[in-house]
């Protein structure tokens, strides 16, 4: 059975020398959280501080926040990218993160053998790769250009070979970054519908998105994370209400 556990998970960065202060700054604004007083040898961001949440089978919970408030990094530590610095994390189940769509996949190799490599990043066994092969092709309509080498394509197409494969299987938990929006409006359309399927499938969903009209209609309880802390927690509602949002409002959260 899915379930997610975390107890007093809290995640840090430590940054050495003095090339932090233009690293650090990088790393802030992908992972959120504070940066510990400044001293000549380490700065240490803290990207999530004494996180303490239980997922069950039916949770679809919404992560609200500011940018940088440290929902990405909690995404990443849901999925095993991120082992917590302290406290724990215990992932049950078969993790999908569309998170890092492209990770893993080389512009020199062509659409075809991206498949495979990219299938093989997410966990399948190297025959699992390779059988996807014409599914993806299908998905994709890329054609012939899966056997070109992918330094040829436009961002739109490895981004439909990207999201074709980790869409590919459903998964027991499913994370998401924002509702992903690939290609063309027909093609963007038949996207949509392939996560909403992957959605309605999962176990567990995490949604982070700054949009409250989707929050509400995929989600049924939701957390406010500030500076890496969880801060409210509850039905959606109450939590985009603590977060400065009234009910009914439906412009984008800043």
């Amino acid at each position: 059975m899915a379930s997610i556990t975390l107890k007093n998970a809290s995640v840090e960065f430590p940054i050495f020398n003095a090339r932090g202060r233009s690293l650090r700054n990088n790393l802030i604004r992908r992972v959120g959280g504070n940066i510990s007083p400044d001293n000549s040898d380490v700065v240490t961001v803290q990207a999530l501080r004494n996180i303490s949440i239980t997922l069950n089978p039916g949770d679809r919970l919404a992560l609200v926040g500011h940018n940088g408030a440290g929902k990405s990094t909690l995404l990443r530590v849901f999925s095993g990218a991120y082992e917590p610095s302290s406290g724990e994390a215990i992932i049950d189940g078969k993790v999908s993160s569309l998170l890092d769509i492209t990770m893993g996949m080389d512009p020199e190799l062509t659409g075809a053998e991206n498949i495979i490599l990219r299938g093989v990043f997410t966990g399948m066994k190297m025959s699992e790769a390779k059988a996807i092969i014409p599914e993806i092709a299908e998905f994709s309509e890329l054609g012939d250009y899966l056997n070109l080498p992918m330094r040829t394509y436009s961002s739109g197409m490895t981004l439909r070979i990207a999201f074709g494969v980790s869409t590919v299987r459903p998964p027991d938990i499913l994370l998401l970054d924002e509702l992903i929006s690939v290609g063309d409006a027909e093609f963007a359309k038949k996207a949509r519908k392939r996560i909403e399927d992957m959605m309605e499938k999962a176990s567990i969903l995490v949604l982070a998105s700054h949009d409250p009209k989707t929050l509400r209609q995929y989600c049924n309880r939701a957390v406010l994370i500030s500076e890496g802390t969880i801060v409210a927690e509850g039905d959606v509602d109450t939590v985009l209400e603590a977060y400065g949002v009234s009910r009914g409002v439906q412009e984008e959260l800043k």
